[in-house]
């Protein structure tokens, strides 16, 4: 049987205010720790032989109904973790993308997403791609909207490509911290992706350990519905 080839990676980055609660330390320290190790997982995927895209769930629909504190707390980490890691991104070739309403977000931080984009469009070891006010059922129903307004035929294909992500599906969805539930993430594109779900925390998780995870990956039989 042939290995699985990986190309496209998503994941949920899930325990961060978990893992500073079992700390005693309160949920935005979780956070700080969680957005260091997006550094080892895109350095490491940038130097993977196969894959080209990772896409990270990085703030939900469903998030704004955290504390105000909290919310405030992550998009200032955004925007200052997006300027401090433009050097990595140059560093492993990495391409920054968004998917998502980000007119969501305040001007600074639109415009900080967008400077970082047109900097590393031209890198090309890896797409980096953070879920930034995304939520999947929404991004279906927009695309089936526009799709009806223009009077097109609403296909699986014409609704895939109309899709604000881009239309490849994924291949491996790893979630952390033991939940078991895709919480809104990529329903369209997870149709036949592979699901490892590990009891790890974000912020100890490590390219190690997604190391081991794509090792069972690639050994996996994937059927795609057949037999």
């Amino acid at each position: 049987m042939s290995k699985n080839i990986l190309k496209h990676l998503a994941i949920i980055m899930d325990g961060n205010g978990r893992w500073a609660k079992e700390r005693g330390f309160i949920r935005t320290k979780g956070h700080e720790k969680g957005a260091e190790v997006i550094r080892d997982i895109t350095r490491y995927c940038a130097e993977h032989p196969t894959i080209e895209t990772v896409t990270l769930y990085a703030f939900s629909t469903e998030n704004w109904k955290r504390p105000k504190y909290e919310v405030e707390f992550l998009m200032k980490l955004l925007d200052s973790w997006l300027k401090k890691e433009l050097p990595t991104y140059h560093e492993f070739g990495a391409r920054f993308e968004t998917v998502g309403n980000i007119e969501g977000f305040s001007p600074k931080l639109q415009k900080t997403i967008a400077s970082i984009k047109e900097q590393t469009a031209h890198h090309t070891n890896v797409t980096q791609i953070l879920a930034l006010n995304y939520g999947s059922r929404e991004e279906i129903a927009k695309a089936a909207t526009r799709l009806a307004n223009r009077h097109e035929a609403i296909t699986e294909e014409s609704l895939g490509n109309e899709l604000n992500t881009p239309y490849t599906d994924i291949d491996l969805m790893v979630r952390t911290s033991g939940e078991q539930r895709l919480s809104n993430f990529l329903l369209w594109q997870l149709s036949y992706s592979e699901f490892f779900f590990t009891p790890t925390l974000w912020p100890d998780f490590s390219s190690q350990e997604l190391d081991d995870i794509i090792d069972q990956y690639t050994n996996r039989e994937r059927r795609f519905g057949g037999v």
